[in-house]
């Protein structure tokens, strides 16, 4: 079953998620802000249903999955049908690429980030927000992977990790953000928004080179 599988099964799942846990979503939200307060023209990468790209101001999404793509044209992203391996845009095209969650469901990390750097103009950056591996909730999440369609597949990494393949893709300064502090169900209100990471489950990463 390739990966896209459960994204196009259980859309409606996935976006009773972001209403369930708002508090949540709108702190990732207020945590990736801080990173692009002014995309200019940018792209999602693995955009899903547009939850972040609308939000954030990013004007183009891409991902695999027709029925998340549905979604994202309904709250207004110019889509397109692909790959996070493969962009179909030329060389320099965008001020900003985001990424989220999503790096945990690419095939591969490597070239996903060698394509986002080379759409991107040489002033752009790039800004990655995911749920780290060696966080409280990045270890629940693994523990219990095999009960959750969309994260059965999913190959969650630390943020060491992402900096290294970061490094080795040519960028060369970072900025971070984290917040989620709790697990996700005890979550009603907002949570602080901080510079750095090792101690929110969900980082932010912009690059630039």
């Amino acid at each position: 079953m390739p990966k896209t599988a459960p994204f196009e099964e259980h859309t409606d799942r996935y976006e009773g998620w972001f209403e369930a846990h708002d508090a949540a979503y709108q702190s990732e939200i207020e945590a990736l802000e801080r990173l692009v307060p002014s995309p200019g023209y940018g792209i999602e990468i693995g955009v899903g249903s547009a939850r972040f790209a609308e939000p954030l101001g990013l004007s183009v999404g891409i991902d695999p999955t027709e029925a998340m793509l549905e979604y994202a044209r309904e709250r207004g992203i110019d889509t397109v049908r692909g790959v996070a391996e493969a962009l179909p845009f030329a060389d320099d095209s965008f001020e900003t690429a985001l990424i989220v969650t999503t790096i945990c469901f690419v095939d591969d990390i490597p070239q996903t980030l060698a394509e986002a750097d080379r759409v991107l103009e040489p002033s752009g950056r790039l800004v990655i927000g995911y749920i780290d591996k060696d966080s409280p909730v990045g270890q629940r999440y693994q523990e219990t992977k095999d009960e959750n369609p969309f994260y059965r597949d999913a190959t969650f990494v630390s943020t060491d990790e992402l900096l290294t393949a970061l490094e080795a893709a040519g960028f060369t300064e970072f900025e971070f953000v984290q917040t989620i502090y709790h697990w996700l169900d005890e979550i009603d209100g907002p949570e602080p928004i901080e510079e750095g990471y090792g101690d929110g489950s969900f980082v932010g990463i912009k690059a630039t080179r």
